[in-house]
């Protein structure tokens, strides 16, 4: 589980990236402000670049940050279930709940759109963009987690000021 660790991107697929580059607007850019997520903004070469925003880091894993299902299992199988299978209030010791992570970055992304963003590309992580696809979709946690979000894939949400529509998710351009 990699949340919020630093770690770097792999940016060696420059087809893939000039392929979602050729696919996203031009539109002001944000990014999570990990590593990972400012270079493949920076590699994406934007329009507008906007600061870094903490509010749209991975998941905050706790105790459970870098260690796989299985180690976390054997120590603690029954919060971990419950964490992926029941996400709501269940917090990983030391780590945020999903329902944390959904209010952190709805905070993040009502206030962009409060500033006037009509068009937004935002860089983030599978569990920020599984919080919106949640939202956009009017789907419960556990359902977001179906689905799969790949890197360097796009979802694209619009919000069209009462309802949220997804118009792709994991779409790979």
């Amino acid at each position: 589980m990699v949340g919020w660790s630093d770690l770097p991107a792999d940016l060696s697929d420059a087809a893939a990236i000039a392929r979602l580059r050729a696919f996203l607007p031009d539109a002001p850019m944000v990014s999570s402000d990990l590593s990972r997520a400012t270079a493949t903004a920076d590699a994406l070469k934007p329009v507008i670049r906007l600061p870094h925003d903490q509010r749209l880091r991975e998941i905050n894993f706790g105790d459970w940050e870098l260690k796989t299902f299985q180690e976390v299992e054997q120590k603690d199988p029954e919060t971990i279930r419950a964490y992926w299978e029941t996400p709501g209030q269940i917090a990983p010791p030391g780590g945020e709940s999903w329902n944390a992570v959904r209010a952190r970055v709805d905070d993040a992304i009502d206030d962009y759109l409060s500033e006037g963003h009509q068009d937004l590309i935002v860089v983030a992580h599978f569990g920020v963009i599984l919080t919106q696809v949640q939202r956009a979709l009017g789907i419960g946690a556990y359902a977001a987690f179906g689905h799969r979000i790949d890197n360097l894939s796009v979802t694209v949400l619009t919000y069209n000021k009462a309802d949220w529509l997804a118009d792709h998710i994991n779409h790979n351009p």
